[in-house]
């Protein structure tokens, strides 16, 4: 297996042979439609039908417990949002150069989801875009063009993102107004973590500086899941922020995959560090699946750009996709799925951590409400990272029917992040199939 493969989890077409019959034609026509770009997941790829709650079933009707896939945030195929799509589908959908309340009122709701008032909100249909637009919105108002990421950040497809996600690797070259940082990790670092995380970004602002470019913006998923899932500690990102603004630079926090009450103890990520961003990015769990995405930042970053750019995008914020977000912040708050999040999740690290007392494998459990990562090393000694043991693991539940994916530089981390109806029987599942098989390796 490549070291490519490892990190994304990917399933390899010269071993499709050992598939069914119907998995190997299947495979055959994706690949002559779609290409060799596209990437599928696990050694024995899966193939899905239909899905509901916190399930995937495939051709034959078996259950598979979904663990991973936060896009479709409040359960798959929730009534909730399907009706709400249907029901919008059917009366009118078009773009947003007419008056229209959905817009509105989506937008209001949303921006009373953050803990200051002040904010305005624009929409685009991926993550990808919102993160695209908002270096747009940071480049105009700043006159800078640097960026400040994190060491294996990913932020999107689009070009400008792109060169500034590393997690790509060397394939997709950093731009050179790009800088990379550690993350905070306290696992390795210890309580300095924090500390050493913002002097990072001080002396990335003093390089972008002595190469003669202005700090724009510092770009951060707030916890940091691409680089292994680091929560803590909790406000570093203030101090950061701080002095990013002091160079002249904005403070993005992309909450594609931290927001939408998924961190339990609050709806937004940065809320964690007490800190108000510039401006703040938002994806995937938007429209329960449904492509909706966008950003809110400070009015006068807005209006700064609305002034020499006139910003148009067709599908964003149509009228289906704010019925579909509309309905997805009422499941949020009509089920009490921050509150389970909070409480689930606490349930779900304790569990990992017991497993951890048994099982030498496991070097660090750490997360924040539905997001978790299990680091595991070959030594706990030296932290040595156990790439190989986590594929093993990951491919392993899959044949327990149980869904998880691996993160991190290293592909060492269980990248964990149930929808939000998760519950304790569902954690319960997961932890006794985790034990077998690392009781197993």
């Amino acid at each position: 297996m490549s070291k490519d493969q490892r990190m994304v989890n990917a399933f390899d077409p010269a071993s499709a042979g050992q598939l069914p019959a119907r998995e190997q034609e299947l495979i055959r026509r994706r690949q002559a439609a779609l290409g060799s770009a596209y990437r599928l997941f696990y050694e024995q790829p899966l193939h899905v039908v239909r899905a509901e709650g916190v399930w995937l079933y495939d051709p034959d009707g078996t259950p598979y417990l979904d663990v991973y896939n936060n896009v479709a945030s409040v359960g798959h195929s929730h009534p909730r949002v399907v009706a709400a799509i249907a029901r919008q589908a059917a009366t009118l959908n078009t773009h947003t150069r007419y008056l229209g309340d959905g817009i509105v009122d989506y937008a209001e709701r949303l921006l009373a989801t953050l803990p200051a008032a002040g904010y305005q909100a624009m929409f685009t249909c991926t993550g990808s875009e919102a993160n695209d637009l908002a270096l747009r919105l940071a480049w105009n108002a700043t006159g800078g063009k640097g960026v400040i990421v994190s060491s294996h950040a990913y932020h999107g497809v689009t070009s400008s993102v792109a060169e500034c996600s590393p997690a790509f690797g060397d394939s997709v070259p950093l731009g050179v107004h790009v800088r990379t940082v550690p993350p905070p990790d306290s696992y390795r670092q210890g309580p300095d973590a924090g500390e050493r995380f913002v002097r990072e970004v001080e002396a990335a602002i003093a390089d972008l500086r002595r190469h003669g470019i202005q700090p724009a913006a510092l770009l951060v998923d707030t916890l940091f899941t691409s680089d292994g899932v680091y929560p803590e500690p909790a406000g570093c990102l203030a101090r950061a922020a701080e002095a990013i603004r002091a160079a002249g630079g904005l403070f993005i926090a992309d909450e594609v995959q931290a927001g939408f009450a998924r961190s339990g103890s609050h709806f937004w990520g940065f809320q964690r560090h007490g800190v108000l961003p510039d401006i703040v990015t938002m994806g995937k769990p938007m429209g329960n699946g449904h492509p909706i995405a966008g950003l809110v930042a400070r009015p006068e970053i807005i209006d700064a750009f609305g002034s020499r750019v006139r910003y148009f995008n067709t599908f964003g914020g149509n009228a289906v996709s704010c019925a579909a977000g509309m309905a997805v912040l009422d499941v949020i708050r009509d089920e009490n799925l921050q509150h389970n999040a909070l409480e689930t999740g606490a349930y779900l690290k304790a569990g990992f951590e017991t497993l951890a007392a048994r099982h030498a494998l496991i070097g660090d459990v750490r997360g924040a409400g539905f997001f978790l990562g299990v680091e595991m090393v070959s030594d706990r000694a030296s932290k040595a990272p156990a790439s190989a043991e986590t594929a093993r693991i990951v491919n392993a539940l899959r044949q327990r029917r149980i869904l998880i994916s691996a993160t991190g530089p290293a592909g060492n981390i269980l990248k964990v992040r149930p929808q939000l109806v998760f519950a304790r029987e569902h954690a319960d599942m997961l932890l006794r199939a985790l034990d077998e098989v690392l009781a197993g390796l």
